[in-house]
């Protein structure tokens, strides 16, 4: 990674964070649909990190929001999962047919579709590890699955829509 793109992720990375922390956080829909951007710290990293760097930067960012949630670890422990599924996602979403390896997962690079189905596989992962290990369990499966189906589909187009305004 050049100089540039490390202040580039790291521009990206304060702005999630703060975003999700100072103005999404209060962001809720029928009190079913939750918003959290600040996953797209991990999922805009280029796909040529290490999984050691990769899982580190996921817990710090899940540490960083549960502290400002006050959730004892939930946000650090679905963050590291979808992190660690992130490779495989990538290789199976992203189309790398005709092209070298690409390095950074952008809407501007990639077709609607593939960033699409790259995020929301992504939040999908997210979201059912975080909600179920809020509901702790089973007595409440019908409302945890309509939550983490609302708040994946608010949390996928927020992220497209950012992506979309955000230039490079």
């Amino acid at each position: 990674m050049t100089l540039r793109e490390i202040v580039r992720t790291t521009l990206l990375f304060v702005f999630y964070l703060a975003l999700q922390i100072l103005l999404v956080r209060n962001l809720v829909l029928f009190d079913y649909a939750f918003c959290f951007v600040y996953i797209a710290c991990i999922l805009m990293l280029p796909l040529d990190t290490s999984l050691t760097l990769l899982l580190v930067t996921a817990f710090v960012t899940g540490l960083i929001v549960d502290t400002f949630y006050n959730t004892l670890g939930m946000h650090a422990a679905a963050t590291v999962l979808m992190a660690y599924f992130r490779p495989i996602i990538a290789r199976t979403q992203i189309d790398q047919s005709g092209q070298e390896f690409r390095t950074e997962v952008l809407l501007q690079d990639l077709e609607t579709g593939q960033f699409f189905r790259y995020v929301l596989i992504l939040a999908l992962i997210h979201h059912a590890a975080l909600f179920f290990i809020e509901a702790s369990s089973l007595t409440l499966l019908i409302p945890t699955l309509i939550r983490i189906g609302a708040s994946v589909l608010f949390t996928t187009v927020s992220i497209m829509l950012l992506t979309f305004f955000t230039k490079r």
